[in-house]
């Protein structure tokens, strides 16, 4: 079998002849580290990208198969985006820009970590239909079959499985307005945050649909969200249920029109709220399943829903700064998680520059033994 027969096996609960060792990625700061202490080249480091040639050849060096997030996409948000600019730098030397999703962030200098909230283009109405619609217009141009075809042939003549990006319902608005502003606007103007769910939505079902046209075959399709916190949501669940899961619904049975049964959502921190949504709306794979301060392990989850919920990620990616020990103990933890079936271990997020390297190369190399 090749691992994009052991994927589709796995999540239908047929026969397989061993488990894939899934990659998840790394920080820039974890290659740059691997780099200096000379396990891979200067290029490696410098070029990754999910699913690139680079990315390929250092999951080669550790033992990994293949990264989840590589697919096929398609464009379902800005068209173009913002232009990324520089507007004033504040007294403690910290520079606001204007990023890509039209957001203000605070970027202070010498720190390597997710830069702060400073506000948002999107301050209104006029902003949203002056500035904003007209880069989500639907047109035929956001699917480029070509390129489909080419990223498609690619990852299966390399045996491995393909998704199909179906866009992002609500992490690319939080993307647009950061985590306050939006939380404020249901309250200061809901038929303004309804119609931009409604446009996004939308748009992400236009190009989807357009995208399954092509008569490619996918083995899953994918979501980004990213909207969860260590301690819940950051949107309330019957909202998430009464605007969002409509359009998860749309889509996912699109989907399933062309065969595409198997649907996965990339979403960190505490999801457990927004699992039972996902899963009424056909989102039936939950990805990466951080284990973090919460210790989420995908059985809870199966335990509540049956085998009608999947996962993918689980694996503590924190054992890599420990020792091999650590590592022994986790692989443990997971072996009657895949005994359930429907279940694929991966670390639970990129990991992180504290890793070891010795540590992540004897996980994959005891996962192929204890797993097949």
């Amino acid at each position: 079998m090749n691992n994009r027969e052991r994927v589709r096996a796995i999540m239908h609960y047929e026969a397989y002849d061993r488990m894939p060792l899934v990659s998840f990625g790394y920080w820039n700061e974890t290659l740059e580290k691997w780099h200096r202490e000379g396990h891979i080249t200067k290029e490696e480091a410098e070029n990754y990208a999910d699913n690139n040639k680079f990315d390929k050849s250092v999951m080669k060096k550790l033992g990994f198969d293949f990264n989840w997030t590589g697919g096929v996409g398609v464009n379902s948000f800005f068209m173009p985006g913002f232009k990324r600019e520089e507007l004033y730098t504040e007294s403690d030397g910290s520079v606001v820009v204007r990023d890509e999703n039209g957001l203000l962030i605070k970027i202070k200098p010498g720190v390597v970590s997710i830069p702060s909230h400073a506000g948002t283009t999107l301050t209104g109405r006029e902003a949203w239909e002056e500035l904003y619609l007209p880069k989500l217009a639907y047109a035929d141009e956001r699917v480029d079959f070509e390129a489909m075809k080419k990223a498609h042939d690619r990852i299966t003549r390399d045996g491995m499985p393909v998704y199909l990006h179906a866009g992002s319902l609500y992490g690319k608005i939080r993307d647009m307005l950061g985590v306050e502003e939006l939380a404020y606007l249901y309250a200061d103007d809901e038929d303004l945050y309804i119609e931009i769910i409604d446009t996004i939505g939308n748009l992400a079902y236009l190009t989807t649909k357009r995208a399954l046209e092509s008569g490619l075959t996918f083995d899953y399709a994918h979501f980004w969200e990213d909207i969860c916190f260590k301690t819940g949501p950051l949107i309330r669940p019957s909202l998430f249920k009464e605007y969002v899961g409509p359009w998860y619904k749309k889509i996912t049975d699109e989907l399933k029109k062309h065969g595409v049964d198997i649907v996965s959502v990339d979403c960190d921190g505490k999801i457990d709220e927004l699992v039972p949504i996902w899963l009424e709306n056909g989102v039936n794979t939950m990805f990466p399943i951080e284990v973090g301060t919460w210790r989420a392990s995908f059985d809870v989850w199966r335990n509540l829903y049956g085998r009608e919920l999947r996962g993918v990620g689980g694996m503590d990616k924190r054992v890599f700064a420990q020792d091999k020990a650590a590592v022994d103990k986790e692989i443990e933890r997971l072996k009657p998680l895949v005994d359930m079936g429907g279940y694929i271990p991966c670390p639970d997020h990129r990991i992180a520059p504290d890793a070891k390297w010795e540590n992540v190369a004897y996980y994959c190399e005891k996962f192929r033994k204890v797993f097949g």
